[in-house]
């Protein structure tokens, strides 16, 4: 179907008739632009592994436009991404929210700091096993630590207010974890397990802070119980095998079944695990077992948005927000659903070619 372009002025016009509108595609948890199109050591930049406890490191400070893998990501309909450090760290850094084109990242940001990284499970305990961290517990202890240091470091700062001599050695790791203590940025805790989810958010509720859940693999083993403690929760990758145990209880069923518990969920690809252009497809497995198609939608779409803080602008179809669409010929869930245009910010950056 010809999709008709017209000018008016400095507005161009798209004459959409037979097609579907959509808001751009928002992804809530993925490591595209650290670790992309380019596979090995040189390419990868989402993993600190020299130190477990790294809050200090920004994912803004590794992201790559160049790489080809967000080129993808953007003609799929992914115009915004939530992209920041692996899982190897107990904490690992911030993530960082940005749309899908450009070629500086610093102005393709949204959100420099959307969310600060921690991990639980096998991640950690499998990358320092011969160094610092054997089992859960140590994992659990290390991020409360780090916590109640980090008050004791706030208060005495208060304490010294202007003077300066009065002031604690600063310390960037404790640094970074203030905005975190004060409620200004969430933990983005990377679970799997039931036992692992219940961990972080007793360790949330033990300082007072917020708290984002993403992969919950077990999610719906505990889904009205997560419901109950309302975190928003982020489900995937899916469409891999179960590479490790605490992958075992993996199933596209897990979205829906948390969303008719009353969740807040959106479906993730973890990219690039999932390549990220196939965010839709995810959310289309997770209809054809079961998840309502409007919850998969929103669960790519304003879900995601509110995960990641900037449902103020992206997300969904409405005046004041940034102008970020997709419009295709059909569902963009389903595997042939042609995407024709992407505009970020209200600017056409893909046409399809054979429209």
């Amino acid at each position: 179907m010809d999709l008709e372009e017209k000018d008016f002025g400095e507005a161009q016009v798209l004459d959409a008739s037979g097609l579907q509108v959509y808001p751009g595609f928002v992804e809530a948890h993925c490591h595209l632009g650290l670790d992309g199109y380019a596979i090995g050591f040189e390419g990868a930049d989402y993993n600190e592994m020299t130190n477990a406890l790294t809050p200090e490191l920004s994912a803004v400070d590794g992201l790559n436009p160049q790489d080809e893998s967000i080129r993808q990501a953007m003609e799929g309909g992914v115009t915004c991404v939530a992209a920041g450090p692996g899982s190897s760290n107990v904490l690992g850094g911030t993530f960082t929210v940005y749309k899908t084109a450009g070629k500086r990242i610093d102005d393709m940001v949204i959100r420099e700091k959307a969310a600060m990284k921690c991990a639980f499970g096998e991640n950690p305990k499998f990358c320092y096993k011969d160094k610092e961290i054997y089992s859960r517990m140590t994992t659990a202890s290390k991020l409360r630590i780090m916590l109640r240091r980090t008050q004791e470091y706030l208060a005495r700062k208060e304490a010294a207010g202007d003077d300066i001599l009065k002031q604690p050695p600063y310390d960037p790791s404790l640094e970074a974890l203030i905005p975190v203590i004060q409620g200004e940025l969430p933990l983005k805790a990377h679970v799997h397990q039931a036992n692992d989810i219940f961990t972080a958010i007793r360790i949330a509720r033990e300082f007072g802070v917020g708290l984002a859940l993403d992969h919950c693999t077990d999610g719906s083993l505990i889904a009205e119980e997560l419901a109950k403690e309302g975190y928003p929760v982020a489900v995937g990758p899916t469409l891999t095998y179960a590479s490790k145990f605490e992958l075992k209880n993996k199933s596209f069923a897990t979205p829906g079944d948390l969303a008719k518990a009353g969740c807040q969920v959106s479906i993730i690809t973890d990219s690039p695990v999932i390549p990220q252009q196939y965010l839709a497809l995810c959310a289309g497995l997770a209809v054809k077992s079961g998840m309502d198609p409007f919850d998969a939608l929103k669960s790519i779409t304003i879900n995601a948005a509110k995960h990641i803080g900037v449902a103020d602008r992206v997300g969904s179809l409405e005046t004041g927000k940034d102008g970020d669409f997709v419009i295709a010929d059909g569902d963009p869930m389903i595997s042939d659903t042609k995407i024709c245009y992407v505009l970020i910010d209200g600017k056409i950056t893909y046409r399809c070619e054979n429209l």
